[in-house]
């Protein structure tokens, strides 16, 4: 099995586990974007929605939607941030999309590309 393969299962037992932990937590949550093509990320990237060499391209991240036992949807990344922690909490290399400087995204859930730093 290749370096990446491992990569994407450890990633999908780590998504498991965040669900988990989201439900145990009184949340409830959908799933959102977690494959993207690479035709669709040259897109996003020219709409400036996206990365060229985004992390959704080789499965190595998702988009999580999360809502209240209210069905209000958290939009905002600040809500996100109990999560966002756990999912750090997991492995050293899971990073969370409410960290990012320039577009914080809380609702982005991913990990480090094992063939790139």
């Amino acid at each position: 099995m290749g370096i990446l393969m491992e990569r994407q299962q450890l990633f999908a037992r780590h998504v498991a586990a965040l669900i988990n932990f989201i439900f145990e937590h009184k949340f409830a949550c959908t799933l959102g974007e977690a494959f993207r093509t690479a035709e669709q990320a040259e897109i996003y990237s020219h709409e400036g929605k996206g990365i060229k060499n985004s992390l959704h391209c080789k499965r190595l991240a998702i988009d999580l939607n999360i809502f209240t036992t209210e069905e209000r949807y958290l939009p905002s990344s600040n809500e996100y941030r109990i999560f966002g922690s756990y999912w750090k909490s997991l492995h050293p290399d899971n990073r969370w999309g409410g960290d990012f400087i320039e577009r914080p995204d809380g609702n982005h859930f991913e990990t480090k590309d094992p063939n790139h730093d």
